[in-house]
């Protein structure tokens, strides 16, 4: 399944932003972001008769915004993270969708308005502690989607050189090899690996490893993807082509590709879908 996000439409709700691109014959979408619907249940209801949906991270995004955050060492955004996951695979099941996807956590909290991006300095948790909280977390998480018959899949972060300057350290989870490899290896067999490609060229040209052998490390193990492209400096959610960097390394046999292009108008984005099924036939 080839999904287009709606996370480039973040002023809209999710049904207003499906109504859009299905005008340009799109018919498979993953949620993520926009504002918060009231009556989300019967309009999700509605919506997934139509269409195919996955729901992504910071969906459905609640009344009172906040940085959702599995890894954090704050209870109130722990609480917070682990009830919206929760609420989010309870919707998923509700429609009959196969999937819930995340972002690995973060060892701040940043503010909802820093998100994307340069984020202000601040006190950076314990990796350690993080690291083990998220992972618990996560397992906790994908055993209650289990029951619920949903896949959950955890992304790859995405490190911009403005944040790693700013903080003169990677600040966030599952950016490298050695931690993508640690998580995976700890999860429970319900939690599998989404690999977002814009995020994971950022990321090794800040770090300074192959995005290739990240690539390659993952072929086995890897659910699905998120497809966009960049410069290499920051997440800027450009469109795809022919002959971009990845196409040699990915997996074409999965359930799950999503198209993450933002700014681009609703037949862009179609032609941005057929491509995809071209490469992966």
């Amino acid at each position: 399944m080839i999904y287009v996000s709606t996370g480039g439409h973040r002023k809209y709700s999710f049904d207003k932003t499906v109504k859009l691109l299905s005008e340009a014959g799109i018919d498979a979408f993953e949620l993520s972001g926009g504002v918060f619907v009231k009556d989300i249940e019967e309009k999700l209801k509605y919506i997934s008769n139509k269409y195919n949906i996955a729901l992504h991270n910071y969906f459905p995004p609640p009344e009172k915004p906040f940085v959702f955050n599995l890894a954090s060492l704050d209870d109130e955004i722990t609480d917070k993270s682990i009830m919206h996951a929760k609420f989010a695979i309870d919707l998923a099941s509700l429609i009959g969708s196969k999937y819930y996807s995340f972002h690995a956590g973060y060892l701040i909290d940043p503010l909802v308005s820093e998100l994307g991006n340069r984020i202000t300095k601040q006190v950076i948790n314990d990796r350690g502690n993080a690291l083990e909280s998220f992972i618990e977390r996560a397992n906790a998480l994908a055993v209650y989607a289990e029951s619920k018959g949903i896949k959950l899949l955890v992304e790859n972060n995405v490190l911009s050189r403005a944040n790693y300057d700013s903080f003169d350290h990677n600040p966030l989870l599952m950016a490298d090899v050695d931690e993508t490899h640690e998580i995976m290896n700890r999860s429970h067999s319900n939690l599998g690996l989404l690999i977002d490609v814009a995020h994971l060229k950022v990321s090794a040209n800040t770090l300074n490893f192959s995005a290739i052998d990240y690539l390659n490390n993952f072929y086995d193990l890897v659910s699905a993807y998120h497809f966009s492209d960049n410069l290499g400096f920051e997440d800027s959610n450009e469109k795809i082509a022919e002959d971009s960097w990845f196409w040699p390394y990915i997996k074409t046999d999965l359930d799950y590709y999503s198209l993450e292009v933002y700014n681009q108008p609703p037949s862009a984005l179609k032609n941005q879908v057929e491509l995809i099924k071209r490469k992966l036939s």
